[in-house]
């Protein structure tokens, strides 16, 4: 019979081409592999892998059928053993067994599938040093694995793990491994038997502890336990001397971790817990620490013992509760980077803020040298009035500052004014007096003055002739008896920051929403019986917001759409939803928990 069919297109070629069956992967890709030893499949769209691939090194290839001669180049008997696959980014749900006839592998990379479960047979594989199996489906491992003990590289990150066996001990020879975004309450004490270990990484999981068998690791350079339940660290963490990074992020540690051996330490991670202070004598110990993250914690002061962190390049305080620095922070050789937004910082300028690191570090300098000098550049002499002396006249002419905090008096004296002699002012300190209303002749600075601080008074009310301030950024009023504000003050267009805490309002300042320039509203511990989130996303430069220990029955779920929100405090009032729980873990999961609760 002809091989031509009747009314069918002849294929002149067809005599001499050998029919090839079709396979999704190239044979020229599995002829590269036998030579290299490596195989690459990743984002093929297989839903398995072919039986050819497994069998790579048993089969006699394709090519020693045809009748041809072999160059240097083409001796398929000289193959090489495949030792690296990479299957990653397909759509796998299953692991062949048949990946025993592999080997001689010493890497391999099933990442990004749909895997539930792996074969046992991948304990045959005694020769492999890096296994990836992350970003899968994995509810349970098969105890085969814990028999791989040339393993020196294991990620299990981004499965649906919940424990692992005493028998991860076995695996003596890893230096890193990654146990990310599982579901992890607690990890054996047999992990503290990995001694070589450099890295190890358990974030994202629900961690209330960590097992004081991590003393064994003497190797540990980088531990990483960022978004977990911890309230505290085992002191043996301070016994880890090979140590160089540690991410505590988004705990719930009130204290920072006291790590006297911790010589190398070069960043601390320890931002999004409730820290509230800082034992002075545990930075002593931090001798080469480079990095130092502490933002968005409770904290209301900074020890002065920071100084002795000559190494430090990057501190970030922002979002605490900060209302001064030590000065001697402008001494630090290497400081490069300080990050200050969100706090109620009294006497250091907004404007010197943003012109950058630089300029803080010089200011803080400056004051260092004043300091010493105050006493003699304000002699008390029969020329100097009583309420001059104590007036820092020279803090007025060099810093533009005029502080007259802490005399408990009800008004403050007009010498204070007089001593200003018409210079410009930008910072105004009447903090902890008795006054029970605005000092008028504060109107005298309105062209310059644009930080003030009214705190721990006895203010009722505030004036409207106070909205003429109209180049104010900071204003501090927390501690008072004030239960509203003038809507006039709608017209202070460059208000940054506002602090209201500890006054008597019931509600939210209406005012408030209509100032796009503010960037932190601190109003916690008052009578406020609600938010308006529609408004308040308007403000979308607004980063931290306070209102902790008020009367909020409900959270509205809208809230959640105020994403520049970085630092959002709830505890403290009535309301039932988020649970506490979920508001103990920090900002991030109360944003997601709302938006999760917005009705679609």
């Amino acid at each position: 019979m002809s091989r031509f069919k009747r009314g069918g297109k002849i294929d002149s070629r067809a005599g001499f081409r050998t029919e090839v069956s079709s396979s999704p992967i190239p044979n020229g890709l599995l002829k590269a592999a036998r030579k290299s030893g490596q195989l690459n499949l990743s984002a093929r769209g297989l839903t398995e892998v072919p039986l050819n691939v497994w069998r790579l090194n048993l089969d006699t290839p394709e090519e020693a059928n045809q009748n041809l001669a072999f160059g240097a180049d083409d001796r398929w008997w000289e193959q090489t053993d495949l030792t690296k696959l990479i299957i990653s980014s397909n759509k796998l749900e299953t692991l062949s067994e048949n990946v025993k006839l592999l080997p001689a592998l010493v890497v391999l990379d099933v990442h990004d599938n749909q895997l539930t479960t792996l074969p046992k047979e991948l304990g045959e594989l005694e020769q492999l040093q890096r296994l990836v199996i992350s970003h899968n489906k994995l509810t349970e491992l098969p105890a085969e694995l814990w028999g791989l003990t040339t393993l020196r590289s294991l990620h299990l990150q981004q499965n649906q793990l919940q424990q692992l066996p005493e028998e991860i001990g076995q695996l003596v020879n890893l230096d890193e491994i990654d146990l990310s975004n599982n579901q992890f309450t607690g990890v054996p004490d047999g992990l503290g038997n990995l001694t070589k270990l450099v890295k190890l990484n358990l974030s994202h999981n629900k961690l209330k502890s960590l097992s004081p068998a991590i003393r064994n690791m003497k190797n540990l350079r980088m531990l990483d336990c960022t978004h977990n339940q911890l309230e505290s660290v085992p002191p043996v963490l301070a016994q880890m001397e090979s140590l160089e990074l540690l991410y505590l992020r988004h705990n719930k540690l009130r204290l920072l971790p006291e790590l006297p051996q911790c010589k190398t330490l070069k960043e601390l991670h320890v931002g999004n817990n409730q820290i509230v202070g800082i034992e002075a004598e545990y930075l002593k110990h931090l001798s080469a620490l480079s990095v130092l993250e502490l933002r968005d914690n409770k904290l209301t002061a900074l020890p002065d013992e920071v100084t002795l962190l000559e190494g430090l390049e990057r501190l970030d305080l922002a979002n605490n509760d900060l209302s001064s620095l030590p000065c001697t922070l402008g001494n630090l050789p290497k400081l490069k980077s300080v990050s200050l937004e969100g706090n109620p910082l009294r006497g250091i300028r907004r404007d010197l803020i943003a012109k950058g690191t630089g300029e803080l570090l010089k200011y803080l300098r400056s004051r260092i040298k004043e300091e010493p000098g105050d006493s003699a550049e304000q002699p008390q002499t029969a020329m100097t009035l009583p309420s001059q002396a104590r007036v820092d006249v020279h803090s007025i002419k060099t810093l533009k500052a005029l502080n007259y905090s802490e005399k408990q008096e009800a008004v403050i004296p007009d010498d204070v004014f007089d001593a200003v002699g018409g210079g410009p002012v930008a910072s105004v300190n009447f903090s902890k007096n008795q006054l029970t209303s605005v000092p008028p002749r504060l109107l005298e600075l309105k062209d310059t003055v644009s930080d003030i601080n009214l705190g721990f008074n006895k203010l009722t009310s505030i004036t409207v002739e106070f909205c003429s301030l109209k180049h104010l950024s900071h204003i501090d009023l927390r501690n008072n008896f004030i239960t509203e504000l003038p809507s006039e003050m709608e017209g202070l267009a460059k208000l940054r920051s506002i602090i209201l805490s500890f006054n008597r309002f019931k509600a939210f300042p209406d005012f408030l929403y209509k100032i796009t320039a503010l960037e932190t509203i601190l109003i916690s511990n008052n009578q406020v019986n609600g938010i308006d989130p529609a408004r308040l996303k308007m403000l979308d430069k607004l980063s931290t917001l306070d209102l902790q220990n008020n009367d909020i029955m409900q959270v509205p779920p809208e809230l959640g759409n105020c994403t520049s929100l970085r630092a959002l405090m709830l505890d403290g009032n009535p309301f039932r939803n988020p649970r506490a729980a979920i508001v103990a873990k920090g900002t991030d999961a109360i944003m997601e928990y709302l938006r999760s609760r917005i009705p679609t």
